[in-house]
């Protein structure tokens, strides 16, 4: 349950716009750490939405908001970016209190995500006159030349960037195809990731975390590899739309088997003992190596069928 502040609150909530704020500053101004920071935004204002409560967390964000905004000027995508950012922390603490599953909790936060962000891209298109498409192939547009501008910065080979350049607007297409399928399961992964570390967080503050048991024990619904099937099945038709939408569904079903392959390696590790240096350095591994990416993906999708952790099976007595 979270605490209440009254005397303390104002102290709290200075406190809270400026640890979120500098979250803010990390991820926008450092060039590789700060894309690994982007991942953790939510983290802040879920910890001051659990600790000061629904309205003494609002006035965080809001005062987080104002500063992001003295600070870039406009209400540009990086705005737009890290508002959703924010309302997703705040849901993930909503969810927290109400005692779901962790199924729910990360599902129904991501929902009112999409639901906020989907709104708010309506109402930009109606008062601008811009449809939805092209505003969203706009921004990733955008995006991808402020990309190449980072690139250059970083010193990289002349030839590869004019590689990049040339094959710019084929890039742009295909992004603007998947990037519902793509969002989500960034959504989807930023979430995880913030519900694990939202454990030892909330715990040095004395703050209660959700029993949500063993989660390298956790298994997807066995249900979900019906919709694999029939987004490979649609993968295959002649039909251009069925193809981008089928791409969008696996680019989502992956994501919540790799979070299932994470698991089967983590009980492993917890199982075998393994040094806590060794796993850090996998686990990083992981978000370098495309192909230890895929892999986990893999024992995850597959742990459907072997039960690698033997879950299902019951233990003899030693």
């Amino acid at each position: 349950m979270h605490q209440t502040f009254s005397k303390d609150a104002p102290r709290e909530i200075i406190k809270g716009i400026g640890i979120t704020s500098l979250f803010f500053g990390l991820s926008f101004y450092l060039p590789f750490l700060g894309f690994i920071l982007s991942f953790l935004l939510p983290l802040p204002i879920m910890f001051y939405r659990l600790k000061l409560g629904r309205e003494n967390a609002s006035f965080v964000a809001a005062g987080t908001l104002l500063i992001v905004i003295f600070f870039l000027g406009s209400f540009s995508f990086d705005f737009f970016f890290f508002s959703h950012l924010l309302i997703l922390g705040f849901a993930l603490g909503e969810f927290f209190e109400q005692g779901l599953s962790v199924e729910k909790t990360i599902l129904h936060a991501c929902a009112v995500f999409w639901a906020s962000a989907a709104g708010v891209l309506i109402l930009v298109s109606l008062a601008s006159g811009i449809r939805i498409s092209e505003m969203v192939s706009n921004l990733v547009r955008n995006n991808l030349e402020l990309s190449l501008v980072f690139y250059e910065q970083m010193g990289a080979p002349q030839e590869q960037i004019e590689m990049l350049k040339d094959s710019l607007d084929l890039v742009q297409k295909a992004l603007t195809r998947v990037i519902v399928g793509a969002t989500t399961a960034g959504v989807l992964f930023t979430a995880w990731c913030n519900l694990l570390l939202a454990r030892s967080v909330l715990s040095v503050a004395n703050i209660k975390f959700p029993d949500f048991g063993r989660l390298n024990t956790w298994k997807a619904p066995e249900q979900l590899v019906w919709g694999v099937i029939a987004c490979g099945f649609m993968l295959m038709l002649p039909i251009g739309g069925i193809k981008i939408l089928s791409v969008n569904g696996l680019m989502i079903f992956m994501t919540i088997y790799f979070f299932q392959g994470i698991a089967v390696i983590s009980y492993f590790f917890e199982k075998k003992d393994i040094p806590l240096i060794i796993r850090i350095l996998f686990y990083s591994f992981i978000g370098l190596q495309i192909f230890l990416l895929m892999l986990v993906t893999v024992i995850g999708f597959f742990d459907m069928w072997l039960d690698l952790r033997k879950l299902d099976t019951p233990e003899k007595d030693q």
